[in-house]
């Protein structure tokens, strides 16, 4: 059966794991990738699937870490990203590395090999053309100017954001909710809300103190050159704040009024740390007021002095960059196509996913819709029990609106966590009740071994096996 060929821009992780995808399936793709005639300030080669920060994929554990679940996905789904960085491992404990240019040079070698893919080098400086038919934008977090002008005038002003202010999330399960509690200030009640929609953190005045001077005098990130100076009032790290003051913070995101202790009512606490629940299972919690530029190690240490925070697990550390992504929740349908603009999806970092495995199994997900479609079916998302699932969920929707925002969405990007997961029921180990860590580790191998064999029924239940691929 003979199909137009789909047109992709963009050949990063994303866009080259859904060419992978469509031609596997007997689609015709044209892989359009700027690098070749214009380079970024960020890529070093004209590969596609370059590399440009680390060289980690990360956990390749697929009992106990979501992320090591999503490369089983991958894998069980023939994905040409995950067979190539297997192919180019390098030692890494129990996290897949690998050798940035073999990895790139092998997925150019193999989409260049294919038989029903053509690379075009050549800058897309509009949104693609109707005669096009079905496209996926897959260009990142670095998308060129007039391509993402373009689509801010598709799909409205304030629907790209340039510079990324990131809070860090936190599982709920590891807050110590002997310390904090749950209330929201003077006790208000937004639309949803229940008087008790935060959760607080109290500290006084010692404690505060000595909080301000760590974040002072923690290690930072540094902007590159390229990506300008985007600090601007409504959006400082919370480092910056403190360093133009030493109350500034506590008459701020850390101001204590309107909150009474609930574990000690007659004690005014000198400084309150808030989170606020970040996703619809209520399973993560943002830290309010919380971006950061601190480097990772010192957002642990420092933000796990913050009491009922001790044992803090983090889904997302904190960060503020630039980066170019659309508030998916509002603009894409559950196959990621543009709401307003059927047959034009959206693939990668550019719809609010953080990560290189995360990036690519959207492109994964963006090229099998497409697919379906080609053939006239309908595309079916996976169960929001599996890794990809529960990421394609949060792009797509389960982000929460709050009463300070207007009801408007906040969304944020985000790498797959467990967090996302709808929640498991935890066995029991031959009559034996399980606690603490043991418990921990049980809920998450129970949540892996259901996404897995959830994953595997909706490949089973596609209606079109895929062909094996031109070497």
């Amino acid at each position: 059966m003979s199909h137009d060929p789909i047109h992709i821009v963009g050949g990063g992780l994303a866009g080259s794991e859904a060419a992978w995808q469509l031609a596997n399936s007997g689609i015709p793709v044209i892989l359009h990738e700027m690098r070749g005639t214009r380079g970024t300030d960020a890529h070093k080669t004209d590969d596609l699937a370059e590399l440009v920060c680390s060289n980690s994929f990360r956990s390749d554990d697929a009992e106990t870490n979501a992320v090591g679940v999503l490369h089983a996905e991958m894998r069980l789904a023939g994905s040409l990203i995950m067979r190539c960085a297997d192919a180019n491992q390098v030692p890494a404990g129990g996290a897949l590395a690998v050798d940035r240019d073999g990895f790139a040079q092998a997925v150019t070698a193999t989409l260049a090999a294919h038989p029903f893919v053509s690379v075009v080098r050549e800058e897309i400086a509009a949104l693609p053309p109707a005669d096009w038919g079905h496209t996926i934008i897959a260009t990142g977090p670095l998308t060129a100017e007039r391509l993402a002008e373009a689509i801010r005038a598709e799909t409205g002003a304030d629907a790209l954001a340039f510079f990324d202010a990131i809070a860090p999330i936190v599982h709920f399960d590891s807050i110590d909710m002997n310390t904090a509690w749950f209330q929201s200030r003077y006790d208000k009640v937004g639309p949803g809300g229940t008087g008790k929609d935060y959760i607080n953190c109290p500290m006084d005045r010692e404690q505060y103190e000595a909080f301000v001077a760590a974040l002072v005098a923690g290690d930072k990130t540094e902007f590159r050159e390229w990506e300008g100076t985007p600090y601007f009032d409504g959006c400082l790290p919370i480092e910056v704040m403190a360093e133009r003051g030493s109350e500034t913070l506590r008459h701020g995101p850390m101001k204590p009024m309107g909150l009474t202790n609930a574990h000690n009512p007659t004690v005014k606490a000198y400084a309150v740390v808030q989170l606020r629940q970040d996703n619809a299972l209520g399973t993560l919690y943002n830290m309010v007021g919380f971006q950061t530029k601190l480097k990772y190690a010192d957002q642990v240490r420092v933000f796990r002095t913050i009491p009922g925070l001790e044992n803090a697990e983090f889904a997302r550390l904190g960060g503020l960059h630039r980066n170019t992504y659309l508030n998916s929740p509002t603009l894409l349908d559950r196959t990621l196509q543009l709401r307003s603009r059927p047959g034009l999806r959206f693939a990668g970092q550019i719809t609010g996913c953080e990560g290189y495995v995360e990036s690519a199994s959207v492109g994964l997900m963006a090229g099998r819709f497409a697919a379906a479609e080609a053939r006239g079916e309908t595309a079916v998302p996976p169960p929001q029990t599996t890794a990809m699932g529960a990421l394609l969920a949060h792009i797509t929707g389960g982000h929460l609106a709050t009463e300070e925002e207007g009801g408007k969405r906040s969304f944020q990007p985000m790498n797959v966590n467990f967090g996302l997961f709808p929640p498991v029921d935890v066995p029991r180990e031959e009559g034996k009740r399980l606690r603490g860590k043991e418990k921990t580790i049980a809920k998450k191998r129970a949540m892996a071994r259901r996404a897995l064999a959830d994953f595997s029924g909706w490949l089973a239940a596609e209606p079109v096996a895929l062909p094996v691929a031109a070497e």
